[in-house]
């Protein structure tokens, strides 16, 4: 029994690392990509696509449903997709200065908040900052996207890393929230 145990740790640890690994890996290879020109066309496969060419949008929607799995709550992750969709509509091609920042201070912050704030006392303080968030966001895709079809690949592809980022169970939260917000940073200093 015990050594089955040592065994199970050591696997574990072993992906933890690994998943660690992977999203600095990505984090470095990639660009924040909450921009005009990262997804060539428009349509519904260029919506499908654009929150996981995007890290900051993917580590964003990952962080929000590792928190939302945290909350008990199932608000979180409707208010995202409702909040985003929201800014989106709002943007009107209009080009808002430090956005890029903005975006990444987001990663940042869903990052931490999962890693050190993970049941809040007050519910509504969780809905109101992904709501906020998800703005932020849906005002750089806002300017992006365009038609009906891209928008609605860009919904389900971020409700499915919403989903994605809830399975985790408690073992693996601290680590990939810490490895968000790492990432996070790595953003807002390429940002900056």
């Amino acid at each position: 029994m015990t050594t089955q145990l040592t065994s199970l740790r050591h696997a574990t640890r072993n992906h933890l690392a690994r998943a660690g690994v992977a999203i600095t890996t990505l984090t470095l290879a990639l660009p924040a990509a909450a921009h005009p020109g990262h997804v060539p066309d428009s349509g519904f496969v260029a919506g499908l696509l654009h929150p996981v060419t995007g890290i900051d949008h993917l580590l964003a929607l990952l962080a929000v449903g590792l928190w939302s799995r945290q909350q008990h709550g199932y608000l979180l992750a409707p208010t995202f997709l409702v909040m985003m969709a929201l800014g989106a509509a709002s943007s009107g091609g209009v080009a808002l200065p430090a956005l890029e920042l903005s975006i990444a201070a987001t990663v940042l912050l869903l990052g931490g908040l999962v890693a050190y704030a993970p049941r809040l006392q007050q519910p509504h303080m969780a809905v109101l900052t992904v709501g906020a968030c998800a703005f932020v966001h849906g005002l750089a895709h806002g300017n992006e996207l365009t038609g009906m079809a891209s928008s609605a690949g860009f919904i389900l592809a971020s409700a499915a890393l919403l989903l994605l980022g809830a399975i985790p169970g408690e073992r693996l939260r601290r680590p990939l929230a810490a490895a968000i917000g790492a990432a996070g940073i790595w953003l807002v200093a390429l940002a900056g």
